[in-house]
């Protein structure tokens, strides 16, 4: 059955993979005019943004650095939406999207236990983010080197670890609440509000202290706040992601196990 996933994603897996592999190389490409032109895009420059739209991107570092602008432009938001985005349409072809074509009613017919079926389709998910996530690193520490970013490897390995834990924890949202409705529309409902009010929460929000407290349920806390391009890779919130990845994984087989598909 996970054979059978794998083979299924493959296309996406691919023209995701050059996707966001292009997004890196443009990106990342246009840091040697940005590390010549310091005055303009150095610390100074930065202050001179509002407030909010600071906050918004995470405080906007100094462009100037090659961890600054990696982090504003690369990991703060845009390349976590793209795989957050490619896992909810994962999640969505495993479970989902087969109910209400009324495909897996045929294969819940067969002699397949109905818990295995969802570990399955989890594990198939969790491989081909977990291949993208490889081949992107590896273009994003590529270019990085030929732009002289001068960020460490190891700096880069535990940003993108952290964007795969990520992308894998809203994945497994999506798959568990397409386990317990059956329902495209629903499941990306739940993941989009998440996604939305969690950035919220630890960017604009955490000035405010009626919602500060909503950082601790935001997985964008324990993504973002170990700072792991500037700390290295923090352990403690990487493990929180992928334990809270787990239990929402085993809800997604308890809810499916328990319920009628087509219903």
């Amino acid at each position: 059955m996970i054979a059978k996933s794998l083979r299924d994603n493959r296309r996406s897996l691919i023209w995701w993979c050059l996707g966001i592999s292009a997004f890196m190389a443009v990106y990342l490409g246009a840091y040697a005019n940005i590390r010549l032109n310091p005055e303009t895009y150095g610390s100074m420059a930065v202050a001179k943004f509002p407030g909010p739209l600071k906050d918004l991107m995470g405080g906007l570092g100094d462009f100037a650095s090659g961890t600054g602008y990696l982090q504003t432009v690369v990991y703060q938001l845009f390349v976590p939406i793209l795989f957050i985005v490619f896992a909810m349409n994962l999640a969505n072809r495993a479970i989902a999207q087969p109910e209400e074509s009324g495909t897996l009613e045929l294969v819940v017919t067969l002699p397949v236990d109905r818990r295995r079926l969802v570990l399955d389709r989890f594990a198939a998910l969790a491989v081909t983010l977990l291949v993208t996530a490889v081949v992107t690193l590896l273009v994003t520490w590529a270019t990085s080197q030929a732009a002289e970013m001068g960020v460490p490897f190891d700096r880069i390995l535990a940003a993108h670890l952290g964007v795969f834990l990520v992308g894998l924890l809203f994945g497994t949202i999506g798959l568990a609440a397409g386990a317990a409705t059956g329902r495209r529309a629903i499941a990306s409902a739940v993941v989009g509000v998440w996604v939305v009010a969690g950035y919220v929460v630890v960017t604009i929000g955490r000035n405010v202290d009626a919602i500060s407290w909503l950082k601790w349920v935001s997985p964008f806390h324990y993504y973002a706040e170990g700072r792991p391009l500037y700390e290295g890779l923090p352990v403690g919130d990487y493990l929180v992601l992928a334990g809270a990845t787990a239990v929402l994984a085993l809800t997604a087989v308890l809810s499916f196990d328990r319920r009628d598909v087509g219903v």
